[in-house]
């Protein structure tokens, strides 16, 4: 599947188009990291959930800083003719198919696929998901949300959500921030962006 930086064009598309973020540095049935974040997308394909565009893969150091080896990261562009919790609902099908158990915040995983955005949705609603952006730093680790939060709360942050969304997305604009993927990319930390590099 090498849709990378472009649409299929596969004739008529399906529901609604929505964004979600891929990665993992475990091993499991479908093999390596890589492998797996692969194979995610193909199950997806599998359970009425139409791939428009993947992003190229690319590698992140493990968070925090020594915890696990590197990180293997895509995104994609999916449409899906249902609601955004039908959506989440398969995503995390997909991740128990190949292997993933929920038993640390931020830790090492075979695969996690978080659904980032759905259009112009706000979840629930705008100051819950003012809330859960704004969250001090060192909650983050300790308290999730027991909702779906749409756009994803941490999605501003993130330089390996940014930078593979930017090859696919660049220009869907956050609902309640105002700026667009590309321009929330521009407004992390050099830093950061170098922290995310292309896989060979």
């Amino acid at each position: 599947m090498k849709t990378f930086g472009k649409a299929r064009d596969d004739g008529a598309q399906i529901g609604r188009e929505a964004l979600i973020a891929l990665g993992g540095n475990q091993s499991s049935v479908a093999g390596g990291p890589a492998d797996t974040v692969m194979k995610s997308l193909k199950i997806l394909e599998n359970m009425a959930v139409q791939v428009v565009a993947v992003s190229p893969l690319y590698s992140t150091h493990a968070y925090p800083p020594g915890s696990g080896p590197n990180f293997v990261n895509t995104t994609a562009r999916i449409r899906f003719d249902g609601e955004a919790d039908q959506i989440l609902a398969i995503l995390h099908a997909v991740e128990g198919q190949l292997g993933r158990e929920r038993t640390n915040r931020w830790g090492p995983r075979t695969v996690d696929l978080d659904l980032i955005a759905m259009g112009d949705t706000v979840l629930p609603d705008a100051k819950t998901q003012a809330l859960w952006r704004k969250l001090a730093f060192d909650q983050q680790s300790v308290r999730a949300p027991n909702e779906l939060i749409l756009p994803h709360p941490r999605l501003q942050d993130r330089a390996f959500v940014l930078v593979p969304l930017a090859d696919i997305a660049p220009d869907w604009r956050h609902p309640l921030i105002g700026k667009t993927v590309q321009e929330m990319l521009n407004d992390l930390p050099e830093a950061d962006k170098k922290g995310v590099w292309p896989m060979e």
